[in-house]
């Protein structure tokens, strides 16, 4: 216990550092440590706890930069997609969820073909609200879907990083009601074990606030441009390595 308890705690610091300078990716990878260490609905409560805590502390320290026009038709969106997952009570398998992580980076420069994804504009709000809300419901994040929405808005990268981690904190609120349904409601009644010490939640909620101080700090030291280069470099190497891990997951 001691050994994943570690290994959680300095995931937690390490992703959370990471989303923020880029605002996303981090929550990719712990998504992918947690499902490959403890059961999926266990996972997405750890991962929702901790990036709500992250993408909150975020959106705080950042608060001048959000756009809160954007928020009304996102919200409308997430709530359909969450109404929609309760009526199915859908939970996906591990390796599938590792291999939808990876091809979310992927799928998202070929949809950045279509023109006119601008997130201030309110149906591209509600159309990201229900695809971004249904990526983290399925597999537990969702950066490189949402980072499709902000490709042709006029938003500088504090801003684009502000109110990323707005609705980003919604949908891991949405995803900590919906499994927190399903351990309550499916886990518990067939006897399995569905939850981890109250101290390692919290412990790993707190590094997940320091982290992101630590990396609201760094992303001052970029520019528009290398903020941009560096995102979408690093966002494509951690899909291929999901994507790797969970097919070797299917032949295990």
């Amino acid at each position: 216990m001691l050994q994943l308890a570690a290994l959680i705690l300095i995931s937690v610091l390490a992703t959370s550092t990471i989303s923020g300078v880029l605002g996303m990716a981090g929550g990719m990878i712990l998504m992918a440590i947690l499902v490959l260490a403890l059961n999926v609905p266990t996972a997405m409560m750890v991962h929702g706890a901790v990036q709500a805590s992250s993408n909150g502390s975020r959106a705080w320290f950042l608060r001048e930069h959000i756009r809160f026009s954007i928020l009304p038709p996102y919200v409308i969106g997430s709530l359909i997609v969450l109404a929609a997952f309760t009526a199915i009570t859908f939970v996906a398998d591990p390796a599938v969820i590792l291999i939808t992580i990876g091809v979310f980076p992927f799928l998202a420069r070929i949809v950045k073909r279509l023109q006119g994804l601008d997130i201030t504009k309110p149906l591209t709000a509600a159309a990201s609200g229900v695809v971004v809300t249904a990526a983290q419901l399925l597999a537990g994040a969702s950066g490189p879907l949402l980072d499709v929405f902000y490709l042709n808005s006029p938003l500088n990268r504090h801003e684009i990083v502000a109110c990323k981690a707005v609705t980003q904190t919604l949908g891991h609120l949405l995803k900590l009601l919906y499994y927190g349904w399903i351990l309550g409601t499916v886990i518990n009644h067939q006897g399995q074990e569905a939850s981890v010490p109250t101290w390692l939640l919290l412990t790993a909620i707190a590094m997940a606030v320091i982290g992101t101080r630590i990396g609201t700090r760094l992303l001052s030291r970029f520019s528009d441009e290398s903020f941009r280069a560096v995102s979408g470099t690093v966002i494509l190497l951690i899909g291929a390595v999901c994507i790797a891990a969970g097919v070797r997951e299917l032949c295990s």
